[in-house]
């Protein structure tokens, strides 16, 4: 299969399905957009297939990166993909969600193939950021992102739908140009004084300053107070996608007004560009600045964890609730990056994908409340556990989840980050607990409000439960919370060594550098 340039294939095929979807697909009439449905189905299940290949293949104890794909690109800038133990379940999730989304749209009856061509250019977008070994190629996908989902939500969201869209795009950007403006700085002084191999030889600019593989694994040295600025550039574009506080605000009206797949991949995976972007970029190209910035960064995720989880209890619109609770949920993860040791590390990666399976499985079970009474408005239900038992076992089992039960994949990731952190920053471990202790009241009172009591409002009372479509998209999620929190190995193995050797380089370069206070200077 590596003779197929697999990992290539995974990359464009939504995109040439996209691309066959609008050229070749005619008509608006419901065989039409049947026909749409069904190809897009075709193509996200596809890739799905495709990226079980690259799992079987992958050997999880090499942290090197694998299935590499090496080309020129536009000048000798480096068309580069591969995958290592932190981007492979990253991609794997991408791959798996997909399917779920073009499901999760069946009922759609609007503008169907460009939705679903949409989708599928979303697709490659997403799976380029986790395949890219050149900044630049990385770059490019992490912006090509925005202009599909802009427009999932600009066209086919709700309520303030333009304003939201609009809102999420401009907030995004101006991340985005802080992180151009570094990558040009360094783009300009490579060679000099700027970026330099640890192993002394100078990072040329067309044929190795852009590969990041080098980043990760042999280390870069950015010298002088630049990498501080650096790293704030890196930060903020970072920051914006995760999104940390507070750079939070366009997240509750995106989601808000998105329709429900876009909400899904919203949240399962374009909130983890941040947190990925940490990793690849902040800790390994920036390991000083890094150092002195981690309690200004924690006390930042530790804020947006009391905070986010506050605010949630006061939301009165489930998808604004899950909103905030993603934007708490996300604070564990950059808690655990910047805390950076083996502990906190694996709970952040860990913690990224639960959240990942989590929110889309949260988001799918409030469009199953949408599509039966046309509202997300918490104080519109109460007393459905005894009209849609399966659907509230299924919704118990995510909340349970999110708070962190034992047993499922939310409390293994928050634990290691809490215990991570603890090592380094007593104080930011005791608050993120506490952040827990919120998450649990606002967990435990949206769940009664929806399903316990008297079932009083009339048109409730002749309510479904899921049925078959239904139960395909959210009892898959709710199984890999289950598995990954009794057996958490199966994810952690992949991404293990990787980590080690991660922190094996930062070591080597903290040791190397003696007097912080003068390499910032």
């Amino acid at each position: 299969m590596e003779d197929l340039k697999l990992l290539s294939l995974i990359v464009c095929l939504p995109l040439l399905g996209a691309a066959l979807l609008a050229g070749v697909l005619r008509g608006d009439d419901a065989a039409a957009q049947l026909n749409a449905k069904r190809f897009a189905l075709l193509i996200t299940t596809a890739t799905f297939s495709l990226s079980l290949f690259l799992l079987t293949g992958f050997d999880p104890e090499n942290p090197d990166f694998q299935f590499v794909e090496d080309g020129a690109w536009l000048g000798g800038l480096r068309y580069k993909l591969g995958l290592d133990g932190i981007s492979l379940p990253f991609l794997m999730l991408t791959a798996f969600i997909f399917p779920i989304c073009v499901l999760a749209s069946w009922s759609l009856a609007t503008r169907v193939k460009e939705f679903m061509a949409l989708l599928l250019v979303l697709e490659s977008m997403i799976t380029g950021v986790f395949a890219s070994l050149d900044i630049v190629l990385f770059f490019v996908f992490f912006e090509g992102a925005l202009i599909p989902m802009f427009l999932l939500i600009g066209i086919w969201g709700g309520g303030q739908r333009v304003y939201a869209a609009f809102k999420f795009f401009l907030c995004s950007m101006v991340g985005s140009i802080a992180l151009l403006i570094a990558l040009a700085y360094m783009a300009s002084d490579a060679g000099t004084t700027c970026i330099a191999a640890c192993a002394g030889e100078a990072a040329g600019l067309l044929d190795h300053q852009f590969a990041f593989e080098n980043f990760t694994l042999a280390g870069i040295e950015i010298v002088g107070g630049t990498q501080t600025l650096l790293w704030l550039a890196f930060f903020i574009s970072f920051a914006v996608k995760t999104p940390m506080w507070p750079f939070h605000t366009w997240l509750p009206d995106a989601h808000a007004a998105a329709p429900i797949a876009a909400s899904v991949v919203l949240g399962a995976l374009m909130l983890k560009f941040g947190g990925y972007g940490f990793l690849r970029f902040s800790l390994p190209m920036f390991p000083v600045a890094t150092d002195v910035m981690a309690a200004f960064a924690m006390a930042l995720s530790l804020v947006a964890i009391v905070y986010a989880s506050l605010v949630a209890l006061m939301q009165e619109d489930l998808k604004r609730l899950f909103a905030y609770l993603s934007i708490a949920q996300m604070g564990f993860v950059t808690m655990g990056i910047f805390a950076s040791n083996k502990q906190a590390l694996d709970g952040a990666v860990f913690q990224m994908l639960s959240h990942g399976i989590l929110i889309a499985g949260l988001f799918l079970c409030a469009g199953v409340l949408q599509n039966r009474s046309k509202s997300t408005e918490i104080s519109a239900f109460g007393g459905l556990a005894t009209r849609m038992p399966i659907f509230a076992g299924a919704m118990l089992l995510f909340i349970l989840a999110v708070i962190g039960w034992p047993g499922t994949s939310g409390f293994v990731g928050e634990f290691l980050a809490i215990i991570g952190v603890f090592q380094v920053a007593s104080w930011a471990a005791f608050g993120a607990a506490l952040g827990l202790v919120i998450s649990a009241g606002y967990g435990i009172w949206v769940y009664r409000r929806v399903f316990l009591g008297s079932l009083l409002k009339e048109n409730l009372k002749q309510i479904r439960d899921i049925d078959g479509r239904e139960a395909a998209l959210i009892l898959p999620l709710a199984v890999l919370v289950v598995a990954l929190g009794v057996y958490p190995t199966a994810a952690s193995d992949l991404f293990g060594p990787t980590i080690d050797a991660m922190l094996e380089n930062l070591e080597e370069v903290r040791a190397s550098t003696t007097d912080f206070a003068q390499f910032l200077q």
